[in-house]
């Protein structure tokens, strides 16, 4: 049991991107709420960022500058934290059009609960199908 919670600890980036990623799922699933499941898809997102930075870090590294003060150091890896620059502003981007979407729809139904809207839409669905008929 120690050695676990040794290598738990040695580990912890991974360990809290994991409960990161459990609770955004978790709020995806379990909430109605439009703007409930965009902040659980957000915190699924920050927990792979820290996957993939945790992933190019290596203990006792440093930054990739070249000196001739560090000439035998042992660099970390660049590119996942650049990597997670362009994903951190694809993120925000479907964040905002995800936001907007929720705008239009909350002007249009008067609620962004998920379960509240599909109702109106059937009632929609029913009146539609009576005048037809």
């Amino acid at each position: 049991m120690k050695e676990l919670f040794g290598k738990l600890i040695m580990n912890y980036p991974y360990f809290a991107a994991a409960i990161l990623f459990m609770i955004g799922a978790l709020t995806v699933l379990t909430r109605s709420d439009l703007l409930k499941k965009l902040i659980g898809i957000n915190i699924m997102e920050s927990a792979i960022f820290l996957i993939f930075v945790a992933g190019g870090n290596i203990r006792g590294g440093v930054a990739p500058l070249l000196s001739k003060a560090n000439s035998g150091a042992v660099y970390v890896n660049p590119l996942p934290s650049a990597l997670m620059l362009t994903g951190i502003v694809v993120s925000v981007s479907v964040t905002a059009f995800a936001l907007a979407l929720i705008v239009r729809l909350h002007r249009a139904y008067g609620t962004i609960d998920l379960q509240r809207i599909a109702e109106l839409r059937s009632e929609v669905a029913m009146d539609d199908s009576n005048h037809h008929t």
